[in-house]
């Protein structure tokens, strides 16, 4: 009796773990592009998305592009994030350090909650995508924008 509940068990498992594990595809501009809001980016940014979070991937992405001294604001992370550089040059600055550049291929990992900014160059525009986790339903915590002589420095 126990060897055919267990089989039982194992069968209604794999079903479950099968139809959880089924391949999504999100078509390619199956939602609008955004401009990115003034409240938390400076100069010329367009926001796409590229999936939502689920209860498998606790993540949102997007496609972010940046016009020459584009930026966000200063923001932090309550479960971390990751961006992938896909074009141009970028600046990305944690609070009290300063700014590195980043380029296409580069990865960078933004631990939770650390306070900092990223965006374009003042003279190369930047793209990447960016991953944000999510915890307790939130995946940013915006704070102030960069001033041009934060970005300056």
């Amino acid at each position: 009796m126990k060897k055919l509940i267990a089989a039982a068990s194992l069968v209604t498992l794999s079903t479950a773990l099968a139809h959880a594990q089924n391949i999504e595809i999100t078509p390619n501009a199956s939602a609008p592009s955004a401009l990115g809001d003034a409240k938390l980016f400076s100069g010329h940014v367009v926001v796409d998305s590229l999936f939502p979070a689920n209860e498998f991937t606790h993540g949102t992405g997007g496609h972010v592009t940046f016009a020459p001294g584009a930026r966000t604001a200063w923001h932090t992370h309550p479960a971390g994030q990751i961006l992938i550089v896909t074009s141009g040059k970028g600046w990305v600055q944690q609070e009290g350090s300063a700014k590195r550049e980043i380029s296409p291929g580069d990865v960078v990992w933004i631990p939770v909650g650390v306070n900092h900014w990223h965006g374009a160059t003042d003279e190369t525009g930047m793209g990447h995508i960016a991953i944000s986790y999510m915890k307790d339903g939130k995946n940013v915590e915006w704070g102030k924008l960069v001033t041009d002589q934060e970005f300056a420095q």
